[in-house]
């Protein structure tokens, strides 16, 4: 029998709960229906893939909190489980700001207006305070820092795909990824998961900085794949670039248009040449603004409150999977006459669609004689830790495949 939704229980048992709150704290529920937009998201994904040659089973909601079942990260309130971003508060509410690359000391440092040496926090959070959430906006943007204000929730429509397209099958289709991190590798890996055969693309001067995390989680979102470090600034190298998206079909990127624009390659162009274009971005094309998982989520309002209004991080880098999940999806559909599409997907609204108007304070757990527990409407039930899938095999490492790829395709040596 199936069961209604019951966003509550998708919450237990996805491992988000356990991530959520305080460390000295009982976990808590976020607002909306994230777990269930998750777990409706790989159910859309298996029906797509059922009845082809390599199905795709996967628990949406589960595949949330995974990150966190290899990192060992756990709940820390207004520090994000990973440690690299922070719920400040500003002068007039409270701003989420990443500090997560290895330029950003220096970015937060023109930010406050002097240089920062050793942390960077208690110097950004005194500039904070004496600021307006608008104001850091505004520099944020314009400097490249993610960093923006917690608002409100406010609902966004679900990212479904256009009607016009149907599903097909990506078996044996080529997918060129050009995303780092989490959101774009994990919308990669369940298309590889499907058939397709993924080759990443990396640059020799950006890396994907996935690369320094937990080598086990990189090795899931990346086994089975083919690795290829192409240099833009070369001619050769934005040759080779612009010959492996014409022979893409289907192109995933997580960049701002004019980065692309550098490495010579228009989106727009290759749609028109068929190619289906999975662009992931954190507030849209159309938008300067840079974003990762835990400050999206929490400026499109994904915090948990406590009684007083303070917000806490929901989950590990949430909108990082939420959008994965949600871009598999869609790369699963193209027109019904074989013509390119270009799916814009902005992870503000991914996880817009998820959020309920004025949460108010999050319900929590409690505990029992066998851990943390939460009333839903289908009983007590247990909240669950991550959990985490086992690699399928090993990563490649980075350019290890580079001259085999350009020989498979017909691409000039470099």
């Amino acid at each position: 029998m199936n069961l209604p939704p019951s966003p509550l229980a998708d919450w237990a048992s996805s491992g988000i709960v356990s991530l959520t709150g305080r460390a000295d704290g009982p976990p808590l529920v976020p607002p909306g229906c994230a777990a269930t937009y998750a777990r409706e998201l790989s159910e859309r994904i298996y029906e797509l893939t059922a009845c082809t040659p390599s199905p795709v089973r996967v628990d949406g909601a589960g595949l949330l909190a995974e990150r966190a079942a290899f990192t060992g990260h756990s709940r820390r309130g207004r520090t994000s489980p990973g440690g690299a971003c922070r719920l400040l508060p500003v002068a007039d509410g409270w701003a989420a700001v990443s500090c997560a690359r290895v330029d950003d000391p220096a970015l937060l440092g023109a930010l406050v207006g002097s240089e920062l040496t050793g942390d960077p926090w208690p110097a950004v959070a005194s500039w904070l305070r004496d600021h307006s959430g608008a104001e850091l906006a505004e520099r944020a943007e314009l400097l490249g820092l993610a960093a923006g204000t917690v608002a409100s929730p406010a609902t966004a429509p679900p990212a479904r795909s256009p009607s016009h397209l149907v599903s097909r099958p990506v078996d044996g289709l080529l997918v060129v990824d050009f995303s780092a991190l989490w959101a774009g590798p994990l919308c990669s890996h369940l298309l590889g998961l499907a058939g397709a055969r993924i080759v990443k693309v990396e640059t020799p001067s950006r890396p994907d900085g996935a690369r320094r995390g937990q080598p086990d989680f990189y090795r899931l979102l990346h086994a089975g794949h083919r690795s290829v470090v192409l240099n833009p600034d070369t001619a050769s190298g934005r040759r080779a670039l612009a010959a492996l998206v014409a022979a893409a079909d289907i192109v995933v990127e997580a960049s701002r248009p004019r980065a692309l624009a550098r490495f010579g390659l228009d989106a727009w162009a290759a749609v028109a040449a068929g190619t289906t274009w999975i662009s992931l971005t954190a507030a849209g094309r159309a938008s300067g603004r840079i974003g990762f998982g835990d400050d999206v989520a929490a400026t499109a309002g994904l915090v948990a409150r406590e009684p007083d209004g303070t917000p806490l991080f929901c989950g590990d880098a949430i909108a990082d999977p939420l959008t994965g999940l949600t871009a598999a999806a869609r790369a699963l559909s193209a027109p019904a006459d074989g013509s390119g599409f270009l799916h814009d997907i902005a992870m503000t609204d991914v996880v817009g669609a998820t959020l309920a108007q004025d949460p108010g304070p999050a319900a929590a757990a409690r505990r029992s004689t066998t851990g943390w527990v939460l009333e839903t409407d289908r009983g007590w039930i247990p909240v669950a830790a991550p959990r985490r899938r086992e690699p399928a095999g090993d990563a490649p490492s980075m350019g290890e495949n580079t001259a085999e790829v350009l020989r498979d395709l017909g691409i000039p040596a470099l």
